[in-house]
């Protein structure tokens, strides 16, 4: 099977092309360092050629709210309909568990609006849903900060692994369309702002993280459960607690 992967460069797109490939299926990288620009449509109707899947892995090079907007927008509305030309049947999408509920945030209405676009676009689709991946603890915190303080709500958060999302990603792109979302989540539970302590403290970060229930999340007001995955995620066997350790 021909799967094309858009973003197939990066973090989670290089482990699912090589997890494709050992699986003996023809996992093609698509990016800007390989040529092709979802942005600019270059490169895309032949890289697509006689693909079966395309996955979506890519994600915009800005958050800011109208640069982030602007890059799902019309690099997805571009994928799609080179897709439908090129015959694809099945587009997988990875987003954000909660994304549904951080509408404040610009980042995350852009991948509202990039799901969007899927669900409207005809093909048959599935959203992979993960929560935060360990490698994003430090960029939580970057997020947060204001000066030496990194501001978090005390809410659970449940971050799973890179490799593991790759994996999950995977076993969606070769199966059966879902015509819906699919959730992937880590195995424990923590309180973002203990494990961002926590993180940091391992890192000799000297940055002092406060707990603040009004902090926001990349801008957006955080619930109790907000970025918990529901009661039918798939759950991964890989523990923070085991990959921070070996990071250390």
């Amino acid at each position: 099977m021909k799967v094309v992967v858009i973003g197939g460069t990066g973090l989670i797109g290089s482990k699912l092309v090589a997890r494709l490939g050992d699986e003996g299926h023809q996992a093609v990288p698509a990016a800007p360092g390989t040529g092709v620009n979802t942005l600019t449509g270059e490169g895309l109707a032949e890289v697509l050629e006689g693909a079966q899947v395309v996955v979506d892995v890519s994600n915009s090079p800005s958050f800011e709210d109208d640069a982030v907007m602007e890059f799902f927008r019309t690099s997805t509305a571009n994928l799609l309909k080179a897709e439908a030309e090129a015959g694809v049947v099945h587009h997988v999408a990875l987003s954000v568990v909660g994304t549904e509920h951080l509408r404040e945030s610009g980042y995350f209405r852009a991948k509202q609006a990039q799901e969007e676009l899927i669900k409207a676009s005809g093909i048959p689709y599935s959203i992979v849903h993960a929560t935060q991946f360990f490698e994003f603890m430090k960029g939580i915190a970057d997020a947060a900060t204001d000066g030496d303080t990194v501001r978090l709500a005390p809410v659970r958060i449940t971050p799973v692994h890179s490799d593991d999302v790759a994996a999950a990603v995977g076993r969606t792109a070769v199966g059966t369309p879902v015509g819906g979302t699919v959730e992937v989540a880590g195995p424990d539970t923590f309180r973002l702002d203990e494990l961002i302590r926590e993180t940091l403290a391992a890192r000799n970060d000297p940055r002092t993280v406060v707990t603040d229930p009004q902090a926001t999340y990349f801008g957006a007001a955080l619930g109790e459960t907000t970025l918990l995955p529901g009661p039918d995620a798939q759950i991964t066997g890989s523990r923070f607690t085991d990959w921070s350790a070996r990071q250390a």
